[in-house]
């Protein structure tokens, strides 16, 4: 395991659209995750993205056994690596909420996503997923994939006035936000 660099915005290939994994099972695919878990582990993240780290790859993690002290009123979300995801909304409810990026370090803003989603998708052996979540769960679901067709948060923002550095925003988290 090896703890990546994760690319900041502005970097192109946070831009592309990811290719689907063809081989499940592959020692390859497992290192990727392992670097991947392991790189999210030491910057403290909620998710990591394949393309964060340069693979154009749909692979995505996110979660925690532990609260994450980044977003410390955040329900625990469990750990789980998806690959080749798809996302369907259930309801038409959005909310706005707080996000931040490992590839848009220091910075947090306010972007609207689904309440309610069904994610599908694979494990790491090529079993299937399918799962239904609503709040903090289907919001981290829903930022990761955006990483695989290119986007990242600031560009689903309604109202730029919501965007701001961490520390100044959410004073009492400082030192725990080291985006």
């Amino acid at each position: 395991m090896a703890v990546r660099e994760i690319l900041k915005m502005g970097d192109s290939r946070l831009l592309r659209t990811a290719e689907p994994v063809q081989s499940f099972g592959t020692p390859e695919l497992y290192g990727l995750i392992a670097d991947m878990l392991g790189t999210m582990a030491a910057a403290r993240g909620a998710g990591l993205a394949a393309p964060q780290i340069g693979v154009n790859l749909q692979v995505v993690i996110f979660g925690s056994d532990l609260p994450n002290p980044r977003y410390p009123e955040a329900p625990l979300v469990p750990r789980t690596v998806l690959i080749n995801p798809r996302i369907t909304v259930v309801g038409s409810e959005q909310e706005e909420g707080w996000e931040g990026c490992l590839s848009v370090p220091g910075l947090r803003g306010r972007v609207p996503r689904w309440q309610t989603i069904g994610y599908q998708g694979f494990d790491a052996e090529g079993r299937a997923i399918d799962r239904v979540v609503e709040g903090f769960h289907a919001r981290v679901v829903q930022h990761e994939c955006d990483h695989l067709i290119g986007r990242l948060y600031p560009t689903r923002m309604r109202d730029l006035s919501a965007f701001g550095f961490t520390e100044v925003l959410f004073p009492q988290l400082l030192g725990a936000d080291d985006d």
